[in-house]
């Protein structure tokens, strides 16, 4: 797979029936390594190894439903209340970080109203803090590390 912009990270891998396969530590279970899982995979351990948010408040790949239609989002942590903290987007490596792709995270956002987005391709990093009461979003340089 291809080298992102993360640190590194020890994965567990595994061959099955000559797919490669990936463990992903919020699932509990190996699962397929496309290059999208790839990015999800960094996140993951980008949020609870450097950003030290704990593994039982990050959410993966679950159904929401928006507008009558079934989406699913790649990662949730959430605050100890059960609210949004952040949402995060994954794309593959060879897709742009576009303004579709943030068009896709500020629709999932208006019905799970995150502090903050992340949209990643694993190379390139956006982040933001989202400010409802004045109905605008400013950029950050990184997400802020987990604190109680």
């Amino acid at each position: 797979m291809l080298s992102l912009n993360f640190p590194s990270y020890n994965f567990r891998f595994k061959s099955s029936e000559n797919k490669q396969q990936i463990f992903d530590i919020i699932r509990k279970k190996f699962v397929s390594l496309q290059p999208e899982e790839w990015v999800r995979q960094h996140v993951i351990h980008y949020l609870s190894v450097d950003k030290k948010y704990p593994t039982s408040l990050i959410n993966v790949e679950k159904t929401l439903s928006l507008n009558g239609l079934r989406k699913r989002y790649d990662v949730v942590v959430f605050n100890s209340d059960g609210s949004i903290h952040i949402l995060v987007e994954c794309k593959s490596p060879n897709v742009t970080v576009s303004q579709v792709v943030f068009d896709q995270i500020a629709r999932y956002n208006m019905k799970m109203q995150a502090e903050y987005l992340m949209v990643t391709n694993g190379l390139d990093h956006f982040y933001c803090n989202m400010n409802y009461e004045e109905e605008k979003y400013s950029f950050l340089r990184q997400i802020p590390d987990f604190s109680r």
